[in-house]
């Protein structure tokens, strides 16, 4: 029996008796999940319902709901002069302002409920490979072990450092620095190479380059040599490892990416840490780098400039500059026309 009582009770927001300011006891009745518009004359007590009754006497609420702790540093919320409210719920209000013709405001950023969803996708959110759309994974070094000693088990593997992906360059003093640090092979492009000999790259192609930091048969053994051989990769590979099992070198296939940070397990691609400003359209790191962040681009129409390409530039074949006149513009123009073998009298097409 109570049942349809609750529903007709919470299906409107009941005002009664309210005498804000101009207000003179009104009662209304607002229905719930509608979009409503309060209009009037000036002055008619549009705000001074909204937000001086109706939203005043939500948020007087919400912070009486707070311990005695935290409301001593609010204060305390005079109740509106109103009879009775019935039906409201949590309540949001956008500060009343002068119309912004910024761009880069939108609903989100004037509210600043935009900041908090930033801060979700960064720190909630779960990454994926825009190159195979795989999840994101994130390995610790006990982890990355266990996989090496599962998916590699009993095979004959190179344990690979990345340090240059992509990149153009000769990469002489790389090969020095490494040849001094003790390493005796790269590989290059897929291609291992010894650098007991002068090794010199082609400066004009690009290059993959992965330091060979060590070559052993997995078994759970070597358990303590994988372990050291693997945080050296890490220290020289930036938190990047790269497992190649030999037998399988000859047609690159069976390799296999392991990272500290967000990394894509089959592509090797990696991410940095999310940040907010990442998903900000404000920052240079989050924004479009077409349209710079502001959701369109700015381009030139060529249909309309040449709106009909059978007329001639004498007749207004270029819809801007009109028909001809005796002007400076069309004086360039006629310059153009004799440099490129052509008059003002060829139709544009």
């Amino acid at each position: 029996m109570d049942e349809p009582q609750i529903l007709s009770e919470t299906a409107s927001l009941e005002v009664t008796g309210a005498r804000v300011h101009n207000l003179k006891n009104i009662d209304v009745s607002i229905p719930r999940d509608k979009l409503v518009v309060i209009t009037g004359l000036s002055g008619s007590g549009k705000s001074s319902l909204a937000f001086d009754t109706i939203y005043a006497e939500g948020q007087r609420r919400y912070i009486e709901s707070f311990s005695a702790y935290a409301r001593q540093f609010l204060g305390n919320m005079e109740r509106p002069d109103v009879d009775k409210i019935t039906g409201l719920s949590p309540v949001i209000s956008i500060e009343q302002k002068t119309v912004n013709k910024n761009p880069r405001s939108t609903v989100g950023t004037i509210t600043e409920i935009y900041d908090f969803l930033r801060l979700l996708y960064a720190r909630a959110s779960d990454a994926y490979s825009y190159v195979t759309g795989e999840k994101m994974v994130r390995y610790s070094d006990e982890q990355i072990i266990t996989l090496i000693l599962e998916k590699f088990a009993d095979k004959r593997v190179m344990l690979l450092a990345p340090v240059v992906r992509g990149r153009k360059g000769h990469y002489r003093e790389l090969f020095e620095q490494l040849k001094k640090w003790g390493f005796l092979r790269v590989r290059v492009d897929g291609e291992i190479i010894e650098l007991t000999r002068q090794v010199q790259l082609d400066r004009y192609k690009v290059h993959d380059i992965e330091i060979v930091i060590d070559r052993f048969e997995v078994h759970p053994d070597i358990y303590k040599r994988l372990n050291e051989s693997l945080q050296l990769a890490m220290k020289h590979g930036k938190g990047v490892v790269m497992v190649q099992e030999m037998d399988e070198f000859a047609n690159g296939t069976n390799l296999k990416y392991f990272s500290r940070h967000l990394m894509c397990p089959t592509s090797g691609l990696s991410y940095d840490e999310p940040q907010p400003n990442l998903f900000s359209f404000n920052s240079p790191y989050g924004a479009c780098h077409k349209c710079n962040g502001l959701g369109e681009v700015s381009e030139v129409d060529i249909n309309k400039i040449v709106s009909d390409k059978r007329k001639t530039i004498r007749m207004g074949g270029i819809a801007p500059l009109g028909v001809y006149r005796s002007t400076w513009i069309f004086r360039q123009l006629e310059s153009i026309a004799h440099k490129y073998h052509f008059t003002l009298d060829t139709s544009v097409k």
